[in-house]
């Protein structure tokens, strides 16, 4: 979705106004979870169409659990959608549900990614869709999208078979992404690309299928389940007291003008993946087979030794202890050849030190009204 300007120069004009906000601190309990994904090399993103598309169960479970790099690439903002909470509609509507997402990516852990894509409202068939959405382009943005984020895995939301059968954004967003998945390891493919991001062939492909794409769930308990992996995605985290299940009823409550508010719940909530492109993994493990530890980077086998060592030694009542041993990790990450784990694992472990210090910074201002470019 494009913005015009005249929607954005008078937000340039206006005055600022910032309301004073607690600097957040993370806990010894969450600094040590953060320490177990420093220790985690793989990643995973799941594709659909529009905001609210999106399993906040899975993508909270792949962040929060399995410790992976997990985003969500929306085709479109939701600019075509209908709104509960005010009039804004078109481009306004699509700023609030741009926020709602990020939103919901800043309470499950994921990352949020877009296309260009426009939401034009209701689509019949992907035809129609990828004739609006013009294919070639919408295909090279995910295919940069594929290069940009490297996963490992990609989750889609949305069948791809099922061409006139439900909204043609919905089937266009799956067979774009079952197409871009080989594409995006093609250096002849959107070739200006390859120069900054390079290539990247993921390794699985898989549609986040459930009774609903059989027709009833008698239709699924009959159904042929060999090529399916399930997921009991209900994991309760002790050490922040709240479920997966929970989390993800938080992030979905964010899309706030789609009226997607749910109650957050614990116990088992298993999920189905099946297999449309790569090997199938064994005993449900989804990253079966693909090198998630340091050692998948050159130069990480000492980085990786480094952190087992701070993990397994990890002091819940004094986290400073464990600065040293994460100075020498750090040292060693910034040494990293490979431009695309460096810049992750450099962010992560930059905000573990300052949390393991206490580093506790506040700044106050003269005036509470300010005018953009004027020096407080």
């Amino acid at each position: 979705m494009r913005i015009s300007l005249k929607f954005l120069v008078p937000f340039l004009c206006i005055p600022i106004f910032l309301f004073g906000q607690k600097p957040t601190q993370l806990g010894s309990s969450e600094i040590y979870e953060a320490i177990k994904k420093l220790n985690f090399l793989g990643s995973v993103l799941y594709v659909a169409a529009h905001p609210d598309d999106e399993n906040t169960t899975m993508i909270s479970y792949f962040s929060n659990d399995v410790k992976a790099q997990t985003a969500y690439l929306a085709m479109t903002r939701g600019d075509g959608g209908q709104n509960l909470i005010g009039p804004e509609l078109s481009e306004l509507l699509g700023l609030i549900r741009t926020q709602e997402l990020l939103a919901a990516r800043k309470t499950d852990g994921g990352k949020q990614m877009f296309t260009l894509a426009n939401d034009f409202g209701y689509s019949k068939h992907p035809d129609e869709t990828l004739k609006f959405w013009d294919k070639k382009a919408e295909l090279g943005d995910v295919v940069r999208a594929i290069r940009k984020f490297q996963p490992d895995i990609i989750i889609n939301r949305f069948d791809h078979r099922s061409p006139g059968t439900t909204h043609g954004h919905h089937t266009s967003s799956a067979m774009l992404s079952f197409e871009a998945f080989d594409l995006a390891n093609n250096p002849n493919a959107y070739p200006e690309q390859v120069k900054k991001l390079g290539t990247w062939q993921p390794k699985r492909l898989f549609f986040n299928t459930s009774w609903w794409f059989y027709g009833s769930r008698e239709n699924f308990e009959k159904a042929d389940k060999g090529n399916l992996i399930s997921l009991d995605l209900g994991t309760y985290y002790p050490s922040v007291g709240i479920s997966n299940s929970e989390i993800s009823a938080l992030s979905r409550s964010m899309h706030k003008s789609q009226g997607f508010g749910v109650t957050g719940s614990r116990g088992e909530s298993i999920e189905y993946l099946e297999l449309l492109k790569g090997e199938m993994p064994n005993d449900n493990k989804i990253f079966e087979g693909i090198d998630t530890s340091w050692t998948r980077v050159e130069g990480g086998k000492a980085i990786g030794e480094i952190l087992h060592e701070v993990e397994s030694n990890f002091d819940f009542r004094d986290p400073s202890k464990s600065i040293p041993r994460l100075m020498d990790a750090y040292l060693l990450i910034a040494k990293l050849k490979n431009d695309h784990w460096r810049e992750i694992k450099l962010q992560e472990i930059k905000e573990i030190i300052a949390s393991c210090a206490g580093l506790y910074l506040e700044t106050t201002a003269n005036s509470e009204v300010a005018t953009r470019g004027e020096t407080i």
